[in-house]
């Protein structure tokens, strides 16, 4: 059962997170286009949603984002909340 639950979650951040990137990536190249943007809502409800690592990856690769203190200092808080959350959860189950 565990190990079950650890696939589908592993299969979920996986897709969560290149999802999250993409998104990030069709965000940037329409910016540079002038062309409809992806709401930054969004963007950080990815990451929310686990896409942390992936949101992580697109502003710095694509030089996204960038410098908005909303994501220079949200997405990375996000991420740390949420392996903070994994952490306490797997030091719970071990007990």
């Amino acid at each position: 059962m565990t190990e079950t639950i650890l696939r589908i979650g592993t299969v979920y951040l996986l897709a969560i997170n290149l999802i999250t990137f993409i998104c990030y990536a069709a965000d940037k190249r329409k910016a540079v286009g002038h062309k409809w943007r992806i709401k930054e809502s969004t963007l950080i409800g990815l990451c929310v949603i686990g896409g942390s690592v992936g949101g992580l990856l697109g502003m710095y690769l694509m030089h996204h984002k960038t410098k908005k203190p909303l994501f220079f200092i949200g997405v990375p808080l996000i991420l740390i909340a949420q392996t903070a959350a994994v952490i306490a959860y797997l030091n719970l189950k071990g007990s």
